[in-house]
């Protein structure tokens, strides 16, 4: 009699959540429109049914988002991802261009639909070339009727972090991914915005305490946030609850999300500061007249004037490893499967700077992951048939899995995992080099027994650090460096999770309009990697990545090709130009001191039919008859 009593109360409790449940949706039209957010330059912007910023997806937990998405762009195919969202039984629907789905080209519509099953703060935005940081990306709000804190304030704001670039992605991407950027410095902003704009007013009365969703949309850049004269309270990372905090400065990588407490003073006189600071230590080279701040306004009284953010010595952001999650989750037991990945940049033949997971650079496959689990059967858990460069994973189901990734790079990298959050039981020094198992066993480092969770974190520069998951969520799901530019250079990897469990869970149940997605821009739909049907182990015509340096070959040696080449090109035009005509000596002697110029800030010079010009002399590296010999 108990338990049926239970059970019948169970019953009434999950007929009344599904009776409160909605159906958000959502008609989108991405096109383009002119903005200048930072009032230094105008520029055209992704933008959605005419609207940019783009519209907040809100929703409550246990909604259905439909999202009808129209492609408009009129020159580029698109898709949507719903970051931090784990999709539970829809991995189809995650939105990532040649994993999960083909993207979807220009004039067509696509629909994603999917039931909203965890609270909290994330964001949407493009998955595919690179497109995001030309303005396709906004916040993606999931109220909790249950938030353990909703007694602890009265109103809720969403502030959105994010660097901004003049110049169009596709062509940066180009510039980005050349054999003239050898070493792989990435685009530095031209400027940081709050809510994608600048000196934002944010109206707030005393004494009152607010909930604000902080997500960093950047491209790029970290930053630091803070509020002049005010401290708070962290009680959200990535979605996940964590027990309050308090803190005076945050730092948010590029995709993290943090939410905070902010309890107003008792007073109308003053306005004060909020600031976010792009962390500077990302970039290689600062250009001249750089704004790294962007500052907007906690406004007690819109009469009163709008201080000046004050400058501040040094950076001391609270280390987010140090929470504790609200549900106090234990932490994980021994895991099933253990991956070490290091992380390295490195060139390739073409003279490119790529990225690396255990010297694996991401390439995305013809036919969709997604495409190639559900047609494959049983030899769906063969990583063979989904391509060396997906960098493939298989993970059984339900199994804890465990991540050491050390950072031979540095760079500072967040890491996002799909589809997941994980507990982080580790997070290494700078500059304290990979992971030591003896550490653990020596008690030098103890794992804490309630792990902070979230789903994006930072490694710092050559450091390390160990995460956990456990895989109920089966899909296709990647792990990836945020930092656009790295994404674009291949530190991705897949994991395919419980792909068989998979294929029963999605059998039939893929929308016809993905398969049209695909058809339009004659890309396969079923078979491997390769779109081979027949012979699923023979991936013969996979998108690889371009071969091996030859051994020996340096960086360094590039930029002496690179430089040489230059120096070529700047001989030959020299001889056309005095084969034109006589010049006078004056003239000649002005053009050889140009040319001297170039040499002296190329780093050398050589004679090319007895012109100087610029070369670089790289263990051997000479422009001038016959080929360029690097060592």
């Amino acid at each position: 009699m108990a338990l049926t009593r239970v059970m019948r109360l169970l019953s009434t409790a999950f007929l009344a959540s599904a009776a409160l449940a909605d159906v958000r949706t959502y008609d989108f039209t991405v096109g383009w429109v002119n903005r200048n957010p930072d009032g230094q330059h105008e520029r055209r912007v992704m933008a959605i049914n005419g609207q940019w910023p783009i519209p907040t997806i809100h929703a409550t937990v246990g909604d259905q988002v439909v999202v009808n998405f129209k492609n408009d762009l009129g020159d580029r195919p698109c898709s949507l991802h719903f970051h931090g969202l784990y999709m539970n039984g829809t991995t189809h629907m995650d939105g990532v261009a040649q994993s999960t789905q083909c993207p979807v080209p220009a004039g067509s519509v696509f629909t994603y639909s999917f039931n909203v099953t965890q609270p909290g703060t994330y964001w949407y935005h493009s998955h595919v070339d690179g497109q995001y940081p030309d303005g396709l990306r906004g916040p993606l709000i999931v109220r909790d009727p249950e938030n353990p804190y909703a007694d602890q304030f009265d109103e809720e704001l969403v502030l959105t972090l994010s660097d901004w670039y003049h110049d169009e992605m596709p062509g940066l991407i180009s510039s980005f991914l050349s054999v003239t950027n050898p070493t792989g410095a990435e685009p530095v902003p031209n400027s940081a915005l709050m809510n994608d704009t600048q000196n934002l007013q944010i109206p707030v009365q005393p004494g009152k305490t607010y909930f604000i969703r902080i997500v960093n949309m950047a491209a790029f850049a970290a930053q630091y946030f803070w509020i002049e004269g005010h401290t708070f309270r962290i009680i959200e990372l990535d979605g996940i609850y964590h027990k309050p905090t308090e803190a005076e400065q945050i730092y948010l990588t590029a995709a993290q999300r943090v939410g905070i407490l902010l309890t107003t003073k008792n007073q109308t006189t003053d306005n004060f500061a909020v600031v976010g600071s792009m962390d500077q230590d990302l970039f290689d080279q600062i250009p001249d007249g750089l704004n790294p701040n962007v500052t907007s306004y906690l406004v007690y009284n819109k009469d009163a004037p709008m201080p000046n953010a004050t400058d501040i010595e040094e950076f001391n952001p609270f280390d987010d490893t140090e929470l504790v999650p609200t549900d106090e989750e234990a932490l994980y037991e021994d895991p099933a499967v253990s991956y070490t990945i290091d992380v390295k940049m490195d060139n390739l033949r073409d003279g490119t700077n790529y990225a690396f997971f255990n010297d694996v650079t991401f390439v995305r496959p013809k036919v969709p992951t997604l495409y190639t689990v559900l047609t494959s059967g049983d030899l769906a858990t063969n990583e063979t048939v989904y391509g060396v460069n997906t960098h493939p994973l298989i993970l059984s189901h339900n199994q804890v899995v465990e991540i050491v990734l050390n950072n031979h790079d540095p760079g500072k990298h967040p890491f996002h995992l799909h589809g997941h959050a994980f507990q982080v039981l580790h997070r290494g020094a700078e500059e304290g080099g990979d992971w030591d198992p003896e550490a653990l066993r020596n008690g030098s480092v103890t794992y804490p027994a309630t792990p902070m969770r979230r789903d994006t974190l930072l490694v710092r520069p050559n450091g390390n650090f160990v995460i956990r998951f456990r895989s109920d969520n089966p899909g296709v799901w990647l792990f990836h460096c945020h930092i656009e530019w790295h994404v674009d250079s291949g530190l991705i990897l897949t994991f395919v999770e419980a792909p068989l469990q998979l294929q029963q869970q999605l059998n039939g149940k893929i929308p016809e309009d993905h398969f049209d997605a695909c058809r339009a821009q004659d890309m396969p739909i079923e078979g491997n990697a390769a779109g081979n049907t027949v012979n699923l182990l023979d991936t013969t015509g996979m998108n690889v990545s371009p071969g091996l340096l030859p051994e020996g070959f340096t960086p360094k040696g590039i930029v002496a090709l690179t430089f040489s080449i230059l120096a070529g090109l700047l001989g030959i035009a020299t001889i056309v130009w005095y084969g034109l005509g006589e010049i006078s000596n004056v003239e000649q002697r002005e053009a050889e001191q140009k040319i001297d110029a170039f040499a002296e800030k190329s780093g050398g010079v050589v004679e090319v039919s007895g012109v100087h010009a610029a070369s670089i002399r790289s263990g051997g590296g000479h422009a001038g008859s016959g080929p360029l010999q690097t060592r």
